[in-house]
């Protein structure tokens, strides 16, 4: 499929928007390595080799673009806020160790600022106006202009994380985690669709597992009104080194970019048959 979209959009140090034709919109909330000067001081060394970053996966969706899909991809560092939380900062697994809407330490539990350094409240009143916001605007603004385009659309949700966080969860995950919120964010046939290259695959995977589902997900996946929301939470083994520097490897991306491409083909073939 050529690619007859717009260019990007550049918003500032929050997010770049590439617009599509497809009624597909991949998200990469947690892609961000970017730490405002404003927003840095009184952070640890630490914090500064982004650990908890989603590395690469601008790189490893760049397939999508010649799809038709809509990319909205954020800048800005998940230390500063993280855009895949409530703006309550409640938790969406309670009972379960997390990290909130605005980190204080690592998924391994290391502090990301010094004792004392924590943002104040008008500090996080401020980064959830700056950073937090713009970034769901776009994303509401970009599903409602796909949605009036289509009739619905297909929101793919792209996360990384290390294999093994024994803060967080145990043993090791599988290669490809799906979360639809216990069925609530995508329709059935849709689901199915968009997993049934990954079941025929060799890649580990579970559906609402540990990751059921974030923020944006369950927020905006409401298929009555014409979102169908996956989210897809990989484990960096798959296509990185997990260790600094994080290094993609081209090897073992290539093996999964192919499945990528597939599972999005077939959701959004799935959503224009709604």
């Amino acid at each position: 499929m050529n690619d007859t979209s717009t260019p990007p959009v550049d918003a500032g140090e929050v997010y770049t928007l590439h617009r599509g034709t497809a009624p597909l919109l991949v998200s990469i909330p947690h892609l961000g390595v970017l730490l405002p000067p404003d927003g840095v001081a009184g952070m640890t060394e630490v914090a500064r080799l982004q650990r908890d970053a989603d590395w690469h996966l601008d790189r490893l969706y760049d397939f999508a673009p010649a799809l038709g899909a809509s990319v909205l991809a954020a800048k800005v560092s998940r230390y500063m806020v993280d855009l895949n939380r409530p703006p309550g900062g409640e938790s969406l697994y309670p009972g379960q160790t997390t990290t909130g809407l605005f980190p204080t330490e690592t998924f391994r539990g290391e502090p990301l600022y010094r004792a004392g350094a924590e943002p104040d409240e008008a500090e996080r009143a401020r980064r959830l106006r700056r950073y937090w916001q713009p970034y769901h605007d776009a994303l509401a603004a970009e599903l409602a202009r796909l949605r009036a385009a289509h009739g619905a659309v297909l929101l793919w949700e792209a996360h990384s994380i290390a294999g093994e966080l024994p803060r967080l969860f145990d043993g090791e995950l599988p290669a490809l985690n799906f979360g639809t919120n216990e069925g609530r964010s995508c329709a059935d046939g849709v689901r199915e669709a968009a997993l049934a290259p990954a079941r025929s695959s060799a890649f580990s995977q579970v559906l609402n597992g540990r990751f059921k589902g974030g923020y944006i997900t369950r927020r905006y996946g409401e298929p009555a009104a014409g979102v169908h929301a996956i989210q897809l939470e990989m484990a960096q083994r798959v296509y990185m080194d997990e260790a600094p520097p994080f290094a993609w490897r081209p090897d073992r991306a290539a093996q999964v970019q192919p499945l990528l491409r597939a599972m999005l083909e077939a959701g959004v073939a799935a959503v224009r048959g709604t």
